[in-house]
């Protein structure tokens, strides 16, 4: 398989990662199963910042296994920090993963228990890196803000983000996407669990400090069902819809998870 042809189907989804991007096996992998009993309160944690701009969403697009929205992201406007961070972290996008049922889809699991989907607010460091190409692979580089999702009520913020997806039905498709402030999308409670990670799909950089938050967001089940209408073919292909893509848990190979509460 090419590069450009990685996916979650059996020939060319994250079994088979490592071995186009060897550092899948590598010891800072994503998602993982957050052990509530292992996690370790820390004191020092402070409180994250959220601070986004609705006037920086930019643009929704179908990347063939998911979708994007997008920010304008040159200037500080919209930034993510405190916590466990000690630079400020520019939005770049936020995207979602989802499975091919309503009892699972989320990557991060919580004492093993899978949950609908999971939500991801990516930012990269702006105060030492230029750009997100540039932050990407750092150690340092990228921070990403983890909702879990869970099956019931149907979330009415979540409905202007997936109403947009009929104008982005097919792969490489966009659409205006504006006046957004994704903070509205996370749970009223923002205690979180943290941990040094990687990305969660190639090129799977290990320059990730995640914050997963322990409260959920609520999905309806017609809502998970709008996710997977989306579809992975360009415009006139055979339709194949995104059913799933989610990675599953790494090992955590010796990693500390810290709770900010």
């Amino acid at each position: 398989m090419a590069k450009a042809d990685w996916g979650y189907d059996v020939k060319n989804g994250p079994e088979q990662w490592a071995k186009l991007y060897p550092i899948a096996n590598g010891n800072n992998q994503s998602p993982i199963d957050i052990k509530t009993s292992e996690a370790k309160h820390d004191t020092a944690l402070k409180p994250i910042s959220v601070s986004y701009n609705p006037a920086t969403a930019k643009e929704i697009i179908n990347v063939g296994h998911s979708f994007h929205v997008t920010f304008e992201d040159n200037d500080n406007r919209s930034v993510l920090k405190g916590g466990p961070l000690s630079e400020s972290y520019r939005l770049s996008q936020f995207h979602f993963h989802w499975g091919s049922a309503d009892n699972h889809g989320s990557e991060h699991t919580v004492d093993g228990e899978q949950f609908s989907g999971e939500l991801h607010i990516v930012h990269w460091n702006s105060e030492k890196y230029s750009s997100f190409a540039e932050a990407a692979s750092k150690a340092d580089g990228l921070a990403i803000i983890g909702a879990l999702l869970k099956v019931g009520q149907a979330n009415p913020t979540l409905q202007k983000v997936l109403t947009a997806l009929s104008a982005i039905k097919t792969k490489g498709k966009r659409a205006p996407f504006t006046n957004f402030d994704p903070s509205t999308l996370l749970p009223s409670s923002l205690h979180y669990w943290t941990y040094p990670g990687s990305l969660t799909h190639p090129p799977l950089h290990e320059s990730v400090t995640w914050i997963i938050f322990k409260e959920t967001i609520s999905v309806s089940s017609e809502q998970l069902a709008q996710f997977r209408s989306l579809l992975s073919n360009v415009e006139g292909e055979k339709p194949v819809p995104i059913q799933h893509n989610n990675r599953p848990p790494q090992p955590l190979k010796g990693r500390i998870v810290r709770a900010s509460f």
